[in-house]
């Protein structure tokens, strides 16, 4: 009989960015330890190994049982001989078994006031303990009723935990209640904090994300398929690797993590003002204008709702709308900017060509290009682009995920900014 336990089978079914990681989940008694078991399973498709500790008030909402089942190891409920914190978090070397990440999660306000003071009177506050002197990274999620989130004391706790380096993520604040961090963000920031390179330290990015709405009377718009996810995950991967970035975004498909600063916009004049105020107001070092802008508004917006009852046929004249991206130089000439540039069921040289005319009458740095109109288009979680920069070299991302291929746009951006700045 083997020796791996089955649950294991799941490792790495997702992707092997957590490959080698070994991450500690600790549990506390929120009933949004309901989650842990899909966040444990989540991280380990990544391919993380998930050793679970829990507190005695966790074990009475799930049992130990459920996450030994779960991660394919078995839960520390209690402390013994064998010293688990020091085993899991204590100072010893990477490839002994110790923790690469202690995540609370959830963590509850009584718990995280027990951590702020110092105090470890459970596996769960014993092992964050032990962390901090090991100076192993520690991200806290919190989960509890929204009065208890709004103590004062408990606030300044938090204020604490964020001075000494910990990672406080969320909560979400919806019916009274300070809910847990959605699985997704949770495991971006467990991603940002293992594997993200810290090459944007001391960077101001602005990022522009979505689709504009561009009205026709009080009701109808015209807008385009853009999800935002491109845009979403350009900014998190900018401010996982240490950049201060504020992201401009339209109704996006696709929702932006809470620990993201985001400014919400409708239409190109939104986008337009919001963009140029920021580049005239703050020094921004780079702007990435990835927002799919409507080429076209309606040139009358028509007061109230058109009535189909009497209006059988609709003509709506449009006309140009400026070119945020044109504006930004203007505005702005010392800011680093990467242009977007879609196309459909073009060829690579016409969507090249393309690209680089819009970045010479643009004045950008780089173009990002890419053709939407295949398998691989807005709605995609997938991206496939071409980079070129202003001496017409070009780099080619094959197809990937969206936040891989924004790895590697913040690669090459990062690379022509040191470049232009020689």
């Amino acid at each position: 009989m083997s020796e791996k336990h089955p649950s294991k089978d799941i490792m790495e079914s997702k992707g092997t960015i957590l490959r080698g990681k070994t991450i500690c989940l600790c549990l506390t008694g929120s009933v949004a330890v309901i989650s842990s078991p899909i966040i444990a399973r989540e991280l380990m498709r990544l391919g993380a190994e998930v050793i679970c500790v829990m507190s005695k008030s966790a074990t009475e909402l799930i049992t130990p049982t459920l996450m030994h089942w779960a991660t394919g190891n078995p839960a520390i409920t209690h402390l013994t001989g064998a010293v688990e914190h020091i085993y899991l978090a204590g100072d010893r070397p990477r490839n002994s078994g110790k923790s690469d990440l202690v995540l609370v999660c959830p963590a509850t306000a009584n718990t995280i006031s027990k951590i702020a003071m110092g105090v470890d009177d459970t596996p769960v506050t014993t092992v964050v303990t032990t962390a901090f002197g090991s100076s192993t990274p520690i991200i806290i999620v919190p989960a509890m009723h929204e009065s208890m989130f709004r103590h004062p004391i408990l606030e300044e706790n938090i204020k604490k935990l964020r001075k000494c380096g910990v990672e406080i993520l969320g909560p979400r604040i919806s019916e009274g209640k300070a809910k847990i961090a959605h699985v997704d963000d949770i495991i971006d920031r467990v991603i940002d904090m293992l594997v993200a390179k810290r090459d944007m330290e001391g960077k101001k990015v602005l990022i522009t994300a979505g689709p504009t709405r561009e009205p026709i009377d009080e009701v109808r718009f015209v807008s385009n398929n853009s999800s935002g996810r491109m845009g979403i995950e350009i900014a998190k991967e900018a401010a996982a690797r240490g950049a201060d970035v504020l992201l401009v975004k339209g109704k996006c498909l696709v929702e932006a993590p809470d620990y993201l600063n985001v400014i919400n916009v409708v239409t190109t004049s939104d986008f337009i003002r919001t963009v140029n105020s920021e580049l005239k107001e703050k020094d921004y070092d780079i702007f990435i204008c990835a927002a799919a802008i409507s080429d076209y508004t309606p040139k009358d917006c028509i007061q109230g709702k058109i009535s189909s009852d009497e209006v059988k046929e609709l003509h709506i004249t449009m006309g140009l709308t400026p070119k945020i991206i044109d504006q930004a130089r203007e505005v702005n000439d010392k800011v680093f900017i990467v242009a977007f540039k879609a196309e459909t069921n073009v060829s690579k040289t016409q969507l090249i060509d393309r690209a680089y005319d819009r970045l010479k009458r643009s004045k950008a740095d780089l173009v990002v290009a890419n053709d939407v109109g295949g398998e691989m288009g807005f709605e995609s979680r997938d991206n496939e682009v071409w980079i070129v920069n202003k001496e017409k070299h070009v780099t080619h991302i094959p197809r990937h995920s969206k936040r891989f291929v924004a790895s590697r746009i913040i690669d090459l951006v990062l690379e022509n900014y040191r470049i232009r700045d020689l």
